[in-house]
């Protein structure tokens, strides 16, 4: 018999609230990682995973969720909830070396009253057509951003970077993007998301090459930085947390 996976999404944002019921295996797996990735593509404030009707089949499964959930937290520092989970699958969660921040709750409805309790952290977040224009929009936008968060020091990295994401939309992609910039605990978050299947990476051109620095600066003014391909595009994400690169 196959097995069976629902992925439901309940909410996207500011918190969002996937709910997975059925049986997790080894087919099964790549159903829980594309529907977690969709999740986080919107960049919540934070994802609650409701496990409770959830099925384990093997460890091999418990592996494959320690996997999905725990290396995909770090995108762009979203913090994942799971709740729900039964005792065996909390244990084992709490045991993956992956898993050390991971945030674990018995009750999903009291997990998710806290987080709708909880302060939001600062953040914005843009529409922008694939246009040159766009580029002097999330210019001006991190600029009175970094002012509004007292973070000031970090302007001139942060406007580089974005405008590098940006720009790779619009020469690349060529479809609308949604751009968001947040600070969670001390870090500037800065993600773009557009339609293309066409994932990016960064070169390393000799001097005498024209172009193609772009995701070479994004890389080395950032303290991290990685993409999160979806089932209809991408998310190009960063994260920032001095003025300048280490």
């Amino acid at each position: 018999m196959l097995s069976q996976l629902v992925c439901r999404p309940e909410r996207d944002l500011p918190v969002a609230v996937l709910t997975v019921s059925g049986t997790l295996d080894r087919v099964t797996g790549d159903a829980l990682s594309t529907a977690v990735r969709r999740s986080l593509a919107r960049v919540p404030e934070r994802l609650l995973l409701d496990v409770a009707r959830l099925r384990v089949a093997d460890p091999l499964a418990l592996a494959t969720l320690g996997t999905v959930v725990c290396q995909t937290a770090e995108f762009p520092a979203v913090p994942i909830v799971v709740c729900g989970a039964d005792p065996a699958t909390r244990d084992a969660l709490a045991a993956a070396p992956d898993c050390a921040g991971l945030e674990i709750a018995g009750d999903c409805a009291a997990a998710l009253a806290a987080a709708d309790a909880a302060p939001h952290p600062p953040g914005i977040r843009v529409r922008l057509r694939p246009v040159p224009e766009a580029c002097r929009q999330v210019r001006h936008l991190v600029t009175q951003a970094c002012a509004a968060w007292q973070r000031s020091d970090a302007t001139a990295t942060a406007t580089l970077v974005a405008t590098e994401l940006v720009a790779n939309v619009v020469r690349h992609a060529h479809t609308t993007m949604q751009f968001t910039l947040g600070l969670r605990d001390g870090r500037l978050t800065m993600a773009v998301r557009d339609g293309s299947l066409r994932m990016p990476r960064a070169l390393d051109p000799s001097i005498t090459d024209a172009g193609g620095r772009g995701l070479r600066l994004v890389r080395d003014l950032t303290d991290a930085w990685g993409v999160l391909p979806t089932a209809d595009g991408k998310v190009v994400w960063t994260q920032l947390t001095s003025g300048a690169a280490a």
